[in-house]
């Protein structure tokens, strides 16, 4: 019977009516049929998964065959399955292992045979090149599509290949002449020719059963890892060992054979770009290869096969040294994974050359004749796996999310499970998708295929994308030198640039909205106003619109860049009127609505904001509390901030806040970390640096003043203004201020300021201490800085400019008043037609504040709703900033029905620490140790009475240290004493104790970390190591989301509505939120439905609610001494004993975190730990137990 014909077969039809190649009668499937050079031959089984099944029913489908799959258990929702026209599991449930399945021959050939399959065909690896599965499929009386059993047989045995080779003449590497199955034959083999060598297995590829070994002493252990391995993977435990050389290139010749004895070759291919033994980018032709070199290894490769009477395709393998010389390796005896590199270059496709040879046809008859055979440019492979390279390529597993893959001219994608949705299991091969380019020149493939790599998009399992982009962008690929141990000598490959996956981590964290609601730490429901904000229109005199296309170019930063922050300050000491500072950027929203408000609203408004107050003085926007904030609360980088708003306003100056030798932290850090700090902000944007202390301790003002001057920024040397002046009982009085501020001068400052923090600067005192200040120094800039909480702001404001003030501090009238700054419009009407009036448009002032109305309602979820001013706060001295803030961390304590209490404790607390400065961080401590004495029910004598015993806030104690240095009047004593028990004291400023910073370490650590770092990055770490940690990690999952609409950062989107959001210019996704699905019971997830871009995208969100419990726990018996409660309530952060530890009398227990104060939990007394209730990350309230000390 011939099995050749060009009749057509009759009519047939399939398994399963819904498959993708269903043919019946008078199909398109039918219509090739007729044009088929095969007759008799109808169906073909492909016995692997995959990609390469897919690539093989691809092919079998143009020469209208039918096709069959097998699949394992594991595999039954793989795509080569639901390619296939026939798809039967390998065995039942159970009854083999994922991998057994596809090694399973037996029950492959009983498949075959039930289904009147005629042809198999291994496709590569599993079954393969096993002699033994290809002489059952023979005598099963099936076509066995590839050489014959007899020719893998002696093809497959890397040995006997090599004896054919010496028969022929062909060079090959020195190596043992049989295969090895002892040690000793291995030592015996070194003992003549030496180190390196090579141990292969003797059945099988792949880099399986495969060891280098350079000296002696690692023979035996390699040598054992390789036959076990090999074992393993072949069932046999055979190797063979030859000489290793030195840096040499993988060429392998594509051949095909007829069984008329004709073999011809379809060139070669370079697959020297390989990692452990595995090849990870093919090229063909081979660029580099000497035009002699490569004639001889053509021939060779012919020679070869012609002597094994070779039969379909197959691969002759060779390493060429550096000298050019060439050793033939050995015959792959099946079609190989990047076959599709030669069918690129040669315009053959080899899969239907190796069905039509099965069936009988000569290569004459497929006209593939050498003559007619020649190479047309360049084609580069890259296989793209579910690997990890920067975790040594450790293979993912996983859910695919997104998949989206290259495509257009030259670019051809041989894919098995890549499609949204895929489940990648760990059980098989982790390749995904082979991508195969083609191009006139290498140069242009290269490109093409960097271009093809860059445009797949998968999300949900690493892949190896980043580690190949970086691979085809090495000078070494792009001159094609590549030899195989490449990767492993050049670690720079693993330099990455992986893939930002911003969309689908945007989804992530808008999913998590949906499901829990937002996360960001103070927010209380959700915000009043939730539509599009309008934006003001400022028009000049004659009602027309201003163009604020472009950012203002007058102001007064002009003359800091031009001509220097000594011609500032003279220029504003020569001003005539009263300049006004705006803090709606920094300090307003701060002490209205917890530091909350983002970049991208402060940003919306900037250029309108240039223009209409081009003649401030300066825009407060940074450095303080919103430097940590940004990272700590709002997930941006507070750098990032400082240049984007920097672009938008150029003509302003720029504030910050800085904490003398603390730089914007809230202890003391080593003076080359300010140095650095300045340094830094100087050149990102910051113009005026208001440098204070908090105990006004002048060398701590002096470190921070300093560092100022030599980063060559505008220095304003701060007093903090504590308390009434006018009051006979404080020990802040006039003679102290002017004391202060002629040491201030002394340093060298530009510019003095008055930082009065809690708004209890009288305007009488105003007058008072800035006349007196002018009167001494009349040539002193001088700057108020206040709040607004008594409601005398706008008084004390304008008394200040009376009094020679040069600028002072006021904030839009939508966000003024209270704990906030007086009001812009306020103060400009009171000075209008004065000659101290500011200067500025008050329509244009009018305009920003229509936004700023709309802005303040967006974060209303942050309001302490005050509802006027609070004049008691001549008698707590609280600061603005902090009063909204204790507010809010009462509430959080359980303590927001004990306010009144609170702000009486306040007081106390403050005598009780000697009457000291306030403002961040020694206001904090005053603030922790009232609510410590209010949860604690403490009053102001028990504190000092029981110093001894109490576990007192970390503040407190670092207060009591001297870390935030020396206060005015020494230390409370001998309550210091007592408090700190055996904790040290110091005596000079905290930063002479510090060891510098060595940033160089710093540096290496990041970039470690992170892969790379920026200066502004060191700053940050330096400043807050562990808030930067945690900053990194969130972004690590949920990317930028500084690009995201306040609304939807804060809100949970509605089902239905669609937004965008603007991951860069020109590139905006379109959002909508579908569904949120059932809770699953096993995971406690929610799978949250999005449509992206038009495209159905999901991700699987952790319910929180869902993981609740409820834990009661036992209260501590205050009357028991052994039991020890929970001082206040909070989250244990650290635990620092175990059960049945034994402790001594003030050992740390644990430490507790409430809000943003921490605690020590100490034994009060020596004794063995029971009873220990709590852990890490666990919430307790007061009194709680903690645990027993049994004495």
């Amino acid at each position: 019977m011939s099995a050749i014909d060009d009749t057509a077969d009759g009519e047939y039809g399939t398994r399963d009516p819904d498959s993708e190649t269903y043919h019946g009668k008078n199909t398109v499937h039918q219509r090739l049929r007729a044009n088929s050079s095969i007759m008799q031959l109808k169906k073909i089984l492909v016995a692997n998964r995959g990609e390469i099944p897919i690539r093989i029913f691809r092919t079998a489908h143009e020469l209208s065959l039918q096709t069959v799959a097998v699949f394992s258990y594991e595999d039954r929702l793989s795509m080569h399955r639901q390619k296939a026209d026939e798809a039967y599991v390998i065995g039942k449930r159970g009854q083999f292992t994922p991998v057994g399945a596809y090694l399973a021959g037996d029950e492959i050939i009983k498949i075959a045979k039930e289904h009147d399959v005629q042809l198999i065909h291994p496709g590569y690896g599993f079954l393969s090149e096993n002699y033994a599965f290809a002489k059952a499929v023979e005598d099963a009386g099936l076509i066995w599509v590839g050489p014959s059993s007899k020719t893998i047989n002696d093809l497959g045995d890397k040995v006997s290949a090599r004896t054919i080779a010496h028969k022929c003449g062909v060079p090959t590497v020195p190596g043992t002449p049989g295969p090895v199955a002892k040690f000793e034959d291995a030592k015996e083999f070194t003992d003549e020719h030496g180190f390196p060598i090579i141990i292969k297995a003797a059945f099988g590829g792949g880099g399986r059963g495969m060891r280098v070994v350079w000296k002696q002493e690692d023979l035996k252990d390699s040598f054992e890892r390789a036959t076990s391995e090999a074992k393993s993977s072949f069932g046999n435990e055979t190797v063979f060992i030859e000489r290793f050389l030195y840096r040499p290139k993988h060429i392998e010749v594509q051949l095909l054979g007829d069984s008329h004895g004709n073999v011809v070759h379809l060139f070669e291919r370079d697959c020297s770009v390989q990692r452990r033994h595995q090849k990870v980018v093919e090229m063909g032709p081979a660029k580099d290869l000497n035009p002699e070199t490569r004639d001889n290894i053509l021939n060779d490769a012919v020679k070869l096969a012609k002597s094994a009477n070779y039969c379909n395709a197959g691969t002759a393998e060779f390493l060429v040294d550096q000298e050019g010389r060439y050793y033939f390796i050995e015959i792959n005896p099946r079609i190989q994974v990047e076959h599709t590199v030669s069918e690129e270059i040669t315009g053959i496709d080899i899969v239907a050359a190796q069905i039509q040879i099965a069936a009988g046809a000569s290569l004459q008859q497929l006209g593939l004749t050498q003559d007619r055979i020649s190479t047309r440019g360049f084609a580069i492979q890259c296989r793209i796996t579910t690997e990890d390279p920067a975790q040594n390529f450790s293979p993912d597993s996983g859910k695919i999310e997104v998949y989206r893959s290259a495509g257009g001219n030259g670019v051809r994608l041989d894919g098995g499970n890549g499609f949204a949705g895929a489940i990648i299991t760990p059980h098989y091969d982790s390749m995904l998708v082979k991508c195969t380019c083609h191009g006139s020149t290498y140069e242009i493939v290269r490109r093409k295929m960097l271009r093809a790599l860059v445009e797949f998009r998968i999300r949900g399992v690493k892949t190896n994308i980043p580690f190949l982009t970086s691979l085809l962008s090495n000078p070494t690929f792009i001159e094609g030198t590549c030899w195989t141990t490449f990767i492993d000598d050049t670690p720079s490959l693993f330099s990455l640039i992986g893939s930002q996956n911003r969309a689908q981590k945007l989804l992530l964290y808008l999913g998590d909205i949906a499901v829990n609601g937002s996360q960001i730490k103070g927010q209380i429901g959700e915000s009043k106003f939730k539509g599009d904000i309008v934006k003001p229109v400022l028009k000049d005199e004659n009602g027309e619109p201003l163009d604020i296309t472009e950012p203002c170019k007058t102001g007064w930063r002009n003359i800091i860049v031009n001509e220097g922050p000594e011609a500032f300050a003279k220029a504003v000491r020569q001003n005539k009127g009263c300049l006004l500072m705006d803090t709606t950027w920094r300090d307003a929203h701060q002490s209205l609505l917890a530091t909350r408000v983002r970049t991208v609203d402060l940003c919306e408004i900037a250029q309108e904001t240039s223009h209409a107050l081009s003649n401030a003085w300066a825009l407060e926007c940074w450095g303080g509390a919103t430097f940590d904030v940004a990272m700590r609360f709002l997930y941006e980088d507070p750098w990032d901030r400082l240049r984007k708003m920097r672009k938008l306003v150029p003509n302003i100056p720029f504030q910050m806040l800085l904490r003398g030798a603390n730089g914007v932290a809230y202890s003391s850090l080593p003076d080359n970390a300010i140095y650095h700090f300045c340094e830094q902000a100087k050149k990102n944007g910051m113009d005026i640096f208001r440098v204070f202390d908090a105990l006004n301790d002048v060398e701590q003002l002096e470190v921070g003043i300093k560092a100022v001057l030599k980063a060559g920024g505008v220095a304003e040397g701060a007093l903090c203004y504590s308390g009434d002046m006018l009051n006979p009982k404080k020990k802040y009085n006039y003679e102290y201020y002017m004391g202060l501020v002629d040491k201030i001068v002394g340093m060298g400052a530009h510019i003095l300021g008055i930082k009065d923090m809690a708004g209890v600067l009288k305007p009488k005192a105003a007058t008072q201490l800035v006349g007196g200040i002018r009167k001494k120094y009349p040539d002193l800039p001088i700057h108020i800085h206040t709040h607004d909480s008594a409601g005398t702001g706008v008084a004390s404001m304008v008394a200040c400019a009376k009094a020679g003030a040069d600028a002072v501090d006021c904030a839009t009238d939508a966000m003024s008043g209270t704990t906030s700054q007086p009001s812009i419009g306020a103060i400009l009407a009171s000075l209008e037609g004065t000659e101290h009036d500011p200067g500025l448009n008050a329509a244009h002032v009018r305009a920003l504040d229509q936004y700023w109305a709309q802005v303040r309602m967006m974060y209303s979820p942050f309001e302490a709703w005050l509802t006027g001013p609070d004049p008691e706060v001549y008698e707590h001295e609280i600061p603005g900033g902090q009063l909204t803030n204790l507010i809010f961390q009462a509430a959080q304590q359980g303590l927001g029905e004990q306010w009144a209490q609170t702000k009486k404790a306040y007081v106390d607390a403050n005598r009780i620490l000697g009457d000291i400065v306030k403002v961040t961080p020694t206001s904090k401590v005053v603030g922790d140790l009232a609510q410590f004495m209010v949860s604690n029910g403490l009053t102001y004598q028990e504190t000092i009475d029981k110093a001894e015993e109490l576990d007192f806030p970390s503040s407190v104690l670092e207060f009591f240290e001297g870390l935030m240095g020396q206060p005015y009047g020494g230390f409370p004593e001998p309550l210091r004493t007592r408090a700190l028990r055996d904790r040290r004291k110091m005596d000079k400023r905290p930063g002479l104790y510090l060891d510098p910073i060595n940033f160089d370490d710093v540096r290496k650590k990041l970039k470690e970390q992170y892969g790379g770092c920026s200066e502004t990055d060191v700053a940050s770490y330096v400043m807050y190591s562990k808030v930067f940690e945690d900053y990194k990690t969130f972004c690590a999952k949920y990317g930028d989301l500084s690009v995201l609409p306040t609304r939807f950062f804060l809100n949970k989107p509605e089902v239905g509505e669609e937004f965008s959001v603007e991951l860069e210019k020109g590139k905006v996704l379109i959002l909508k939120l579908l569904a949120v699905g059932p809770l699953s019971e096993q995971t406690g997830q929610r799978e949250v439905f999005f449509e992206l871009n038009g495209e159905m995208r999901s991700v699987a969100v952790d319910d929180q609610h869902a993981a609740v419990e409820n834990v009661s726990r036992p209260k501590a018996d205050t009357s028991d001494s052994s039991q020890v409660g929970a001082p206040m309530s909070g989250v244990v952060i650290e635990v620092r004993v175990k059960e049945d530890s034994e402790v001594s009398k003030g050992d740390p227990i644990a430490i507790l975190s409430a809000m943003k104060m921490e605690m020590v939990i100490s034994a009060p007394h020596s004794g063995k730990v029971s009873e220990l209730g709590v852990k890490s990350g666990d919430s307790v309230d007061s009194q709680d137990l903690v645990c027993k000390i049994v004495k």
